[in-house]
């Protein structure tokens, strides 16, 4: 086997990331999940994007889900979510922001999609994408958001006094 295959296989296979590009990926993670709740939660929260509100939610939650009070789920769902969101998308508390969100999706697979199955049909939400994008919500609350992020600059400021 040539070094340049050996160089590459060994590069496919390595275990060790730069620095620059774990916080790459972090900033990308972080940007993906940010664009989504900030859309979801002020959906709920506002009605925004043509979404439902609190009322509607408050009652899906109460009615639909069984969690009761449907309002006080509805709020902290959506207050997650949306500025959960906005948190990830500054890097500003990333890890209790990701650990939120992670937990959102664990509450929303056991209460709504988990009956489904992991990917359900006939109209039906199975739990894929809410364990999908638990986990990779996790993965920011184990990482950090990475130095490019407002976590970092705090970080450098109180170790510096």
């Amino acid at each position: 086997m040539g070094q340049r295959v050996r160089r590459l296989l060994a590069v496919l296979v390595s275990t060790r990331t730069t620095p620059l590009v774990a916080d790459c990926a972090l900033v990308t993670a972080r940007a993906v999940l940010a664009l989504l709740f900030i859309y979801h939660g002020g959906r709920r929260l506002f009605g925004w994007f043509g979404g439902i509100g609190l009322d509607a939610s408050a009652d899906y939650f109460a009615h639909t889900v069984g969690l009761r009070p449907g309002l006080l789920f509805a709020l902290l769902s959506g207050v997650i979510e949306l500025f959960g969101g906005i948190a990830l998308a500054f890097g500003f508390f990333a890890r209790l922001a990701g650990a939120a969100i992670f937990g959102d999706m664990m509450i929303a697979i056991v209460t709504v999609t988990w009956a489904n199955g992991i990917n359900a049909t006939g109209g039906q939400a199975g739990y894929e994408l809410n364990l999908a994008l638990g986990v990779l919500a996790l993965m920011i609350a184990f990482f950090g958001a990475g130095r490019f992020s407002v976590d970092a600059l705090l970080e450098r400021r109180l170790l510096r006094s």
